[in-house]
């Protein structure tokens, strides 16, 4: 019995052994690192997503601004006094996603038929209002009014 005895106790003692010796990560590790990755896949995704946002309202931005840019020129065509005249100091832009609008103001500086012109491009995206002031100075006789006394 007692050769049964060593024997098995040199057997645990090389399983313990064996054991220690073993190389590899255990279960613990394994779920420590897993989660550690998940975690740093779901702030990647997070930065992703906040950037094609910011990519978003820059574009709109943009647009905003063109849109000002672009009705500036055409007051500045039909010159501030007719378009003072025509009434309409408000209205939108139509075709586009989401819909633009805009409102104009004039304020006359009382020399040589000078008006400050001040033109607001606003929209909505996710229930938030943004808009893009712009203003400038324009000579009260349009392009279109000069082209059209000559002729």
């Amino acid at each position: 019995m007692r050769n049964f005895n060593e024997r098995y106790e040199n057997r645990k003692s090389e399983k313990v052994r064996a054991y220690k010796n073993t190389t590899g990560f255990t279960l613990v590790e394994t779920i420590l690192a897993t989660i550690i990755l998940c975690g740093a896949v779901l702030a990647l995704g997070a930065i992703s997503t906040r950037s094609l946002g910011s990519t978003k309202l820059n574009r709109q931005y943009e647009m905003a601004a063109s849109l000002a840019d672009k009705h500036l020129t055409y007051i500045d065509y039909v010159g501030v006094e007719d378009f003072i005249e025509t009434g309409q100091m408000e209205g939108q832009f139509e075709g586009f996603e989401p819909t633009y609008y805009w409102k104009a103001a004039t304020a006359y500086e009382g020399t040589d038929n000078l008006y400050q012109v001040f033109v607001t491009v606003s929209w909505l995206d996710r229930k938030r209002v943004h808009s893009v002031s712009v203003d400038t100075m324009l000579n009260g006789t349009g392009l279109l009014t000069i082209n059209t006394s000559e002729e």
